[in-house]
């Protein structure tokens, strides 16, 4: 066996290699996560032949440290070879380490790869040796070295993609990672050097092979330490430009954020401004304007939110700030501010504090005054309709006082007979008491029916607010076919009904509900008198087929004006002399107000039909 020995100052610059490729793959692998497109594929490529060609030059450098006694050249296609399976190997780990995440099974490929890659570097370059002393190996070394060299590469594949995440430059911990990586690489190839031995060999073949020298492993050692640390310069240099390139984009976003604040804030839309605790430290024209104040009163600094509140309004100003110190954020409110004045202003207020701090924020401020205005308006129109239909209910039960009072009379002689009667037969020498007791049983139900007579129309006299419940409309239109009775028989008009059975209630006011009846039942029996010297009414419910109670009214009258059906609708409109049009405009905005829908429509032979619809009562309350 032929003995050789180590040069150490090679030696000592193949652990430096290795130290300085550790840390250069650290640095790889944090610029190809960070790079993307056609830069990450630029720094992998590159980042893989630095690499490869810096574990190649680690070894090949470490071999040529061991000298023999006898002559040692190196065979140029399988040294090539040797470079190609490192910087495979290389590439195929900074791949893996460059991706988002790393499971276990991920640090184990990686580090097979390129322990690999690194122990299949080491033997054909051990198998490119041609010397006249032949190398055999010990295979329980040959194991060792493998497996030093695939968990080294799996330490250093994990511990590149942690510092890959962390986007760090240059740290002492990464130094001092990098420098027992290259320990461990270093160890694996000086334990495959110790696997080999070497034996007196015949001379080999000599061609494409070249001798090197000492002072040419030295440059080749000097030489890869100069591309390692121009590689690192230029990732130094990357990773600055990129953060340079990152800091001027978040500036500039920053910037157009701000912009578009200022823009918000000057476009003077709504009213705006910046509190700090209770002080307002910066409002635009609209807030200053709402509240007649100027930009002096902002100056001086005594302009706070809190003494721009009444007294009775405190309080939910306090909770509000409350909820912005807890959520970060209040949800518009109604309130009101006091002007520079004394004078009020109601506003709808939103706020929100600025991240990480609860006593500064934005406010923004509405001024709603048109919109109480609009709501006051639209009380008092609710109020001047709920008077106007209180007259016209009250005008239509005058023109039937004659049949009311024909309604009325009938039940009261009634009880008048009955009550004569009785007094006869309890005046008898025999007192016939079942006769008697069947009088007064008629006097009660002729005094019941007078009183249910008196009451549906107190109920439309009444004058208050609305009160919806559920109704059967079937039950309206019985009591107002009773109530119109006797006037229809005066005019000489019958009353027909058509009602559904198993009709769903609908929620709706009674009364207003029996006015629009009302309403259109005496417009029909007017309109057949105006023709006819009687005829025929008739009252008609359903469910139609879009679920909705469906009520028609119709008649056998002079029909509908020529020129344009919709026309009776309107307010003020009226074909009787004594008429005062407001009854079917009444009636449309009373159906409309129930979420219904009135209408009218000519009938083919003569007269008019009056149709209205109701929600039933589940779908009313659901949008009420």
């Amino acid at each position: 066996m032929i003995a050789g020995n180590y040069n150490p100052g090679l030696v000592a610059l193949s652990v430096l290699i290795a130290m300085v490729a550790s840390y250069a793959a650290f640095d790889l692998g944090e610029r190809v996560s960070a790079s993307g497109g056609q830069r990450r594929w630029a720094w992998l490529s590159s980042g893989a032949i630095a690499m490869g060609f810096a574990i190649w030059s680690m070894h090949y450098v470490g071999m040529l440290a061991f000298v023999l006694p006898v002559p040692v050249l190196y065979h140029v296609p399988t040294v090539v070879l040797s470079l190609v399976a490192a910087v495979a190997g290389a590439a195929i780990a900074l791949y893996i380490v460059s991706k988002k995440t790393m499971r276990h099974i991920d640090t184990a490929t990686a580090g097979v790869c390129l322990g690999g890659a690194i122990v299949s570097m080491h033997y054909i370059g051990m198998a490119a040796m041609r010397s006249a002393a032949m190398h055999h190996y010990s295979l329980s070394i040959v194991g060792l070295s493998v497996v030093v060299a695939v968990t080294f590469s799996s330490v250093a594949a994990w511990l590149a993609f942690q510092f890959g995440r962390s986007h760090q430059g240059f740290t002492l911990t990464k130094v001092g990672a990098a420098s027992l990586m290259g320990m461990g690489i270093a160890s694996m190839h000086y334990t495959a050097m110790a696997a080999a031995y070497f034996v007196p060999g015949d001379t080999p073949v000599m061609q494409d092979t070249v001798e090197v020298s000492t002072l040419g492993a030295s440059g080749i050692g000097m030489t890869t330490l100069l591309l390692l640390g121009t590689t690192l310069i230029t990732m130094s240099f990357d990773r600055r430009l990129q953060n340079e390139r990152l800091l001027q984009r978040l500036y500039g976003d920053l910037q157009e954020r701000e912009a578009k604040i200022r823009r918000l804030v000057d476009a003077n839309i709504i009213g705006v401004f910046f509190w700090n605790a209770d002080q307002i430290v910066e409002a635009n024209d609209a807030f200053l304007h709402m509240l007649d104040y100027g930009h002096e009163d902002l100056a001086s600094g005594l302009l706070r939110w809190t003494d721009l509140t009444p007294a009775e309004w405190r309080d939910r100003s306090e909770r509000s700030v409350a909820e912005i110190k807890t959520a970060g954020s209040v949800q518009p409110f109604e309130k009101e501010y006091l002007r520079k004045d004394g004078s009020r202003v109601p506003v709808l207020v939103g706020a929100a504090s600025f991240q990480g701090s609860s006593n500064n924020g934005v406010a923004f401020v509405m001024d709603i005054t048109e919109q109480k205005r609009a709501e006051e308006e639209r009380e008092r129109l609710r109020q001047v309709q709920s008077e106007l239909a209180h007259i016209n209910r009250v005008t239509t039960l005058g023109e039937l006082a004659g049949s009311i009072a024909h309604e009325i009379k009938q039940p009261i002689a009634a009880v008048h007979t009955s009550a004569n009667a009785s007094l006869l037969w309890l005046g008898r020498e025999h007192p016939d008491i079942a006769k008697a007791r069947e009088g007064i049983l008629r006097i009660i139900q002729d005094a019941t029916r007078a009183s249910e007579i008196i009451n549906r129309i107190r109920i439309l006299f009444k004058k208050g607010e609305s009160e919806r419940e559920p109704l059967d409309v079937n039950e309206v239109i019985r009591e107002m076919v009773s109530l119109m009775g006797t006037e229809a028989v005066r005019r000489a008009i019958s009353i027909q009904t058509t009602l559904a059975t198993e009709l769903p209630q609908v929620r709706a006011d009674r009364v207003q509900l029996q006015q629009v009846f009302m309403n259109l039942m005496l417009n029909g029996m007017e309109a057949i008198n105006e023709g006819n010297a009687g005829g025929d009414l008739t009252i008609t419910s359903e469910r139609n087929s879009d679920g909705l109670v469906l009520v028609s009214v119709s008649d056998t009258g002079v029909g509908l004006p020529a020129e344009r059906a919709d026309k009776v609708f309107e307010t003020f409109f009226t074909t009787k002399p004594q008429g005062t049009g407001m009854g079917l405009s009444i009636s449309r905005s009373i159906i409309e107000s129930h979420g219904g829908r009135l209408w009218a429509s000519g009938n083919a032979e003569r007269g008019a039909t009056f149709q209205f619809t109701l929600p039933v009562e589940h779908v009313a309350a659901a949008t009420t």
